[in-house]
């Protein structure tokens, strides 16, 4: 299994580091998240770095980088179009009320809200545009947003490596049960003809 997944890595080679890195911007910035969340890609990406495929010192700082990134794109959006929005037939449909309970609660939980975001995998895709729409000053959204993207991008590839581990040390297991598996039948076997003789030769 290891060595089919390997194997792919090696033939799609350093877009690797594009689609992974792609992802985790995209997720925020034009709301992939609702769709593919982006911790699947860096997960996947931090295989490969145990693989070899990837460099993890290039790949933790690149999805880092991608995160915030994505999510200062979401919030510039939310800030932009977000009075649009609110205005338009999907805006009504959500309701003021529902606006207005999203603002106080980011205006009640500040900078914590966009970091609960960050760490929760729908709001990630829609915490930066309302904390945007909401009229968050940027330098609070991004010192909160920093540190919730070097936690959730790091976090999320080191993961992914230590993910790979763990499998090789499955497949090798993997590899050896069922062996051991066959070995204790045949010694029950042999146990259990023994046993049977010897009962034979006493009712003898």
């Amino acid at each position: 299994m290891t060595e089919f997944l390997k194997h792919i890595g090696e033939h799609v080679g350093v877009w690797l580091y594009v689609i992974a890195a792609g992802l985790a911007f995209a997720e925020a910035a034009i709301l992939v998240g609702l769709v593919l969340p982006g911790e699947t890609a860096l997960l996947v990406a931090g295989y490969f770095c145990h693989e070899k495929v990837l460099n993890v010192w290039v790949m933790v700082p690149l999805a880092i980088v991608a995160a915030i990134a994505g999510d200062s794109v979401g919030f510039e959006f939310g800030r932009k179009f977000g009075p649009r929005i609110r205005r338009s037939r999907l805006g009504r449909f959500v309701g003021e009320p529902r606006w207005q309970n999203t603002d106080q609660f980011i205006h009640r939980h500040g900078g914590k809200a966009v970091l609960f975001g960050r760490l929760t995998a729908v709001l990630r895709a829609l915490t930066p545009s309302m904390a945007g729409m909401s009229g968050m000053h940027y330098p609070t959204f991004l010192a909160w947003n920093a540190t919730g993207g070097i936690l959730w991008g790091g976090g999320c590839v080191l993961l992914g490596y230590a993910f790979a581990s763990a499998l090789h040390r499955v497949e090798q297991y993997l590899t050896w049960a069922p062996l051991a598996v066959l070995a204790l039948v045949i010694l029950a076997a042999i146990a259990l003809h023994i046993r049977r003789r010897r009962r034979e030769r006493v009712a003898d």
